[in-house]
């Protein structure tokens, strides 16, 4: 229990990190796209969109699975204490994204004309799409950092990188718009962001590489190092390319769906856009489970991996569903409050695709990650194949007959039969299980304190902003009631978050005095 409480504190610590990250970078980029936006017009920001397409395309075959490889690798000889070796993994990772990220960059510089002229009948954005293709190789560097980052639980550099890439996104191409470059300005101004980015996790990297042990024979272990991590990256590489096709055909049949109907795919996208505000609390664990559970052998420490596995499906849950919950429940003031009363049907759209968070309390940010970090990654490659060959088919028939809402349908269903099968796996292999009875505690008082406020809500006639912020009250004092009521929380919990959240700096305090009052009112609740 000791290493597993050490574990979940350095792993929350670096989840935290990763979190504040995320959500200054992404507050930042959204302001430069709404300036951004503004200045050039639909016109030349559609351009500005086509010019990146091509690049962000061949990106999905730029990764071989060694950054996840970087990861596990790098947290599991750390566990290990073969610090000494994790320096070769750094140098392997990178020599390869460096490789590769120059041969796809001058494939996608080659055919650029091919590309402007030919795939989008657009000749003129040819040279913007040849400054576009160095992204492939400076994403790769970023990339490559944050791996080495995730490996060694050090987010808060990763952050800073995040940071440092949106605030000179968005004053670059601010000011180069503004001076007059219009699309080719956007364009020369991410590339510049994106390059600067990856010097900068190159020169973080460089501050981590010196503080490890070197290794006696560097040169010689590299191409044995690279050897290993595609022989485990590879399998994982191929399933997020199937991943990645079945959403980009999804995506590609609804325009044939609605043949002549924009609305309600703008709806589609909105909802999208923000649902990804869900993904601020699932992202950071998504992210830090990998290397937590990449540090145990399970052989050795097979109560700890029980005992990880579990806290992990928990806390998540309490975590991510009643978030998920709180935006189904609010979907309609939240969409109107930002946007208008224009888009009708994001609201319903928004609400379903919630839906797919609250599979967290079955295990689904928890499953992959266990099975991956123990390198069985072909079994996750056959899980995709699973996902996929249900996926195409359903996605063919429910988006055509019955567009988003097919769509949507497919989205939520087509991957549960390989999460279930991944539970089963994980439960026949290492003995390990998810506490279902905390789940549906934690489901139960998301639910009602879900159904209490859409009911009250939409029996208010004031402005959508004061209904928002009304309902947000509402939900949150409904499912401390429910979580106490159904003792969704115990006094064990409030311990484990009080030492989990130990080290966030100067919000341990306020942590502490916000668990000192859910700590009493538990103990009210159970006497």
């Amino acid at each position: 229990m000791s290493k597993a409480a050490d574990m979940a504190k350095v792993s929350a610590k670096s989840s935290f990190h990763l979190l504040w990250g995320l959500v200054v970078s992404t507050l930042i980029s959204a302001v430069g796209t709404i300036f951004i936006g503004r200045l050039l017009g639909s016109d030349l920001y559609g351009l500005y969109t086509v010019v990146l397409t091509a690049p962000n395309l061949i990106m999905i075959f730029r990764d071989w699975g060694v950054n996840s490889a970087m990861v596990r690798f790098s947290a599991q000889y750390k566990a290990e204490d073969r610090l000494s070796e994790v320096r070769s993994i750094f140098v392997s990772g990178i020599i390869f994204e460096i490789a590769l990220g120059l041969l796809l960059s001058m494939i996608s510089f080659t055919l650029s004309g091919f590309l402007a002229t030919t795939v989008f009948n657009r000749p003129v954005i040819a040279p913007l799409i040849q400054i576009a293709s160095f992204v492939v190789l400076t994403g790769g560097l970023t990339n490559a950092a944050t791996a080495a980052f995730t490996g060694l639980e050090r987010m808060e550099l990763n952050s800073i990188m995040l940071i440092c890439q949106s605030i000179i996104k968005t004053l670059v191409i601010i000011t180069l718009v503004v001076l007059g470059l219009g699309t080719s300005g956007a364009v020369i101004g991410f590339t510049v962001a994106s390059l600067v980015a990856g010097l900068i996790g190159m020169l973080l990297i460089w501050v981590l590489y010196r503080k490890l042990p070197k290794p006696f024979t560097l040169r010689l272990e590299i191409t044995a190092y690279l050897k290993e991590m595609l022989k485990y990256g590879v399998p994982l590489s191929i399933a997020a390319i199937i991943a990645g096709f079945l959403l980009q055909f999804f995506t590609f049949l609804l325009p044939i769906h609605y043949a002549t109907e924009n609305t309600i795919i703008g709806n589609y996208g909105l909802a999208q856009t923000f649902v990804v505000l869900i993904s601020f609390f699932s992202t950071p664990i998504t992210t830090m489970l990998f290397p937590a559970f990449s540090k145990l052998d399970p052989e050795k420490d097979k109560e700890t991996l029980k005992n990880v596995f579990q806290s992990s499906v928990k806390y998540a849950t309490l975590l991510v569903v009643p978030v998920a919950a709180l935006v189904m429940s609010l979907s309609e003031p939240a969409v109107s409050t930002l946007f208008g009363d224009t888009y009708t049907t994001a609201p319903l759209f928004l609400a379903l695709l919630a839906i797919s968070y609250l599979y967290t309390a079955f295990g689904n940010l928890s499953a992959s990650n266990l099975i991956s970090s123990q390198g069985h990654t072909k079994y996750n490659l056959k899980l995709a194949i699973l996902t996929a060959s249900i996926g195409f088919p359903m996605g063919f028939v429910l988006i055509m007959n019955f567009g988003v809402l097919g769509l949507i349908a497919t989205a939520l269903t087509s991957g549960l039969p390989s999460l279930f099968i991944a539970l089963r796996w994980i439960k026949k292999r290492y003995d390990v299980s998810v506490d279902w009875l905390s789940s549906a505690k934690i489901l139960l008082s998301s639910a009602i304190a879900a159904t209490v406020t859409y009911l009250i809500i939409t029996q208010l006639n004031f402005a959508s902003w004061i209904r928002l912020i009304i309902g947000v009250v509402i939900f949150l004092l409904t499912f401390v009631a429910a979580a106490l009521l159904t003792r969704a929380i115990t006094p064990l919990d409030v311990r484990n978050l009080r030492a989990m959240t130990s080290g966030f700096g100067f919000l341990s305090g306020l942590l502490n005095k916000l668990l000192d009052i859910v700590e009493k009112l538990v103990n009210l609740f159970r006497s």
